[in-house]
């Protein structure tokens, strides 16, 4: 017996019997095929671990990727006959599948943006998302279904945002501009105190300030309100702030029902510095032809405030900062008598010289009385022509915001971006206005208008009075008056609130409401 036995390792051993037979031989060559089976085991033990680790890498990228696919596939099925030719030829496509998911949608958007065809389908398109994501799965529609009703769900949920947000508005001035249940009560409750109570129905101003109403050598501001809070607010906050208020004369002109209630709150708080005057239109003798003339104005007023209120569309009201002009133009001050009348301020007070017109929705917060010194150059009205922001610059204050230019007499006449001067806060030299013809204008104006079908400017005090004083008006500095308050946002700047010297609530929103802006 023999046995070999290889020098390059055990690859294989060889049993032989030299005397050979065949019993012996065959005892060989089992020995020698178990040798080679157990080599083949050995060489695959020795690559398992290598394919064990590959398989280990891939399958999971393989299952994740699968996955996606799936879900890609179920949102694309209409450009693919089954989910499992999707994901055959996605497979190894790489990342642009999203791309090309990107553009489909993009396409089948456009194919819906016909307006009239959505329009069509938002009376009956979902109230949610939710719906929407339902829907889709449940009735297995292709992307273009997806576009079509997300696009009507979208318009049909902007349409209602934009309705809400134009009754909010409109509820908001409403409520601004309708008297406050607090402020009736006041009134109500003046008018039983000037019956009652002695003290309220002393004389005003006091026996020994009445020569002030008439000597020039005082400072006299004058307002023409109905609200005896406003007019509270004005005066408080010109005395707290005025270098010498003992100089100061306030002229209040009423109406005949807020009399009592005026006089009434002035008497029982009395001003020791100042001197106030409330005087009401029924204590007034004028000539039949400034009552006549109050009458026309009054009148044509009412008929424009008609024709624009008869001829408004629901889109005028869409955005605040746009068409506010639209609910200003709706608001009672454009009838109040007390607004038009500022027109006859000289006939209102014939022994003054010069005085200073205060609104009743401005609060002074400087010393004023530099006002009285100002020099007019010969003009009729001192007022802010171009706002702080700077030359020519006067946001929503544009000729073109009050008066219609595309009328042959406003445009022939008129620059429509020239600044609107600012009126609630103005200087007057009534002398110089005794000798003009400023109020005659006004009429001519108003008259003109109505021969024209009350189609020459909006609503409001301002635009005839703008043509009326074109030429007789002269700039002061943007500082003295800082108008625009009032609304839900404000332009001027913090440190422009702090240095003017009247701030002005042309907006809804006064300081002594209580619906007052949000945002304090």
């Amino acid at each position: 017996m023999k046995f070999y036995i290889s020098t390059t390792g055990i690859k294989r051993v060889t049993i032989s019997n030299s005397s050979g037979g065949g019993g012996e031989g065959s005892k060989g060559a089992v020995v020698a095929a178990t040798g080679a089976a157990a080599a083949r085991g050995r060489l695959t033990s020795r690559t398992l671990l290598p394919v064990v680790l590959v398989l280990g890498i891939v399958l999971p990228f393989l299952f994740v990727r699968a996955a996606f696919l799936v879900l890609e596939s179920a949102s694309a099925s209409s450009s693919c006959s089954s989910p499992l030719d999707c994901i055959g030829w996605r497979l190894f496509s790489g990342g642009d599948t999203s791309q090309k998911l990107r553009e489909e949608l993009t396409r089948a958007l456009m194919e819906v943006k016909d307006g009239n065809s959505v329009e069509g389908g938002i009376k009956g398109s979902l109230e949610s998302f939710n719906e929407l994501v339902k829907e889709m799965t449940s009735k297995q529609q292709d992307i273009k279904a997806f576009a079509f009703k997300t696009k009507a769900m979208l318009l049909g949920m902007e349409q209602k945002v934009h309705s809400a947000k134009k009754r909010e508005l409109m509820y908001w001035y409403l409520a601004s501009r309708g008297v406050p249940k607090s402020v009736h009560c006041l009134c109500l409750k003046l008018a039983e105190e000037y019956a009652v109570n002695a003290m309220a129905r002393s004389r005003l101003p006091p026996p020994e300030h009445v020569n002030r109403l008439s000597d020039t050598s005082f400072h006299h501001v004058v307002l023409l309100t109905d609200n005896v809070l406003a007019a509270s607010v004005v005066i408080s906050s010109t005395i707290e702030n005025a270098a010498n208020p003992e100089k100061l004369v306030f002229h209040i002109v009423t109406d005949k029902k807020t009399y009592t209630p005026m006089h009434a709150w002035f008497a029982i708080n009395s001003l020791k510095s100042a001197a106030v005057e409330v005087k009401g239109l029924h204590q007034y003798d004028w000539s039949q032809e400034v009552n006549v003339g109050v009458k026309q104005m009054l009148e044509i007023h009412r008929l424009i405030w008609s024709h624009y209120y008869n001829n408004l569309k629901e889109e005028d009201f869409e955005y605040e900062g746009e068409n506010k002009n639209c609910l200003e133009a709706l608001s009672p001050s454009c009838l109040s008598l007390m607004n038009h009348l500022r027109i006859y301020t000289p006939e209102l007070f014939p022994h003054l010289k010069k005085i200073v017109f205060l609104d009743d929705d401005v609060v002074v917060q400087h010393d004023v009385s530099s006002l009285w010194t100002l020099d007019l150059n010969g003009k009729v009205v001192g007022a802010v022509v171009d706002s702080w922001c700077g030359e020519n610059c006067c946001p929503g204050r544009k000729y073109k915001d009050y008066l219609n230019f595309s009328h042959p007499i406003i445009s022939s006449n008129l620059d429509p971006d020239r600044c609107a001067w600012l009126s609630g806060m103005n200087v007057f030299d009534l002398e110089a206005w005794r000798r003009t013809n400023i109020t005659t204008s006004y009429h001519k104006w108003l008259k003109l208008s109505l021969n024209s079908g009350l189609t020459l400017w909006q609503p409001g005090v301002l635009p005839p009075t703008l043509l009326a004083f074109e030429g007789h008006v002269h700039p002061i500095d943007p500082l003295w008056h800082v108008a625009g308050l009032g609304y839900r946002s404000s332009s001027a700047h913090g440190e422009i609130l702090e240095a003017a010297a009247v701030l002005h609530f042309t907006g809804p929103a006064k300081p002594w409401l209580e619906i007052g802006s949000p945002e304090s």
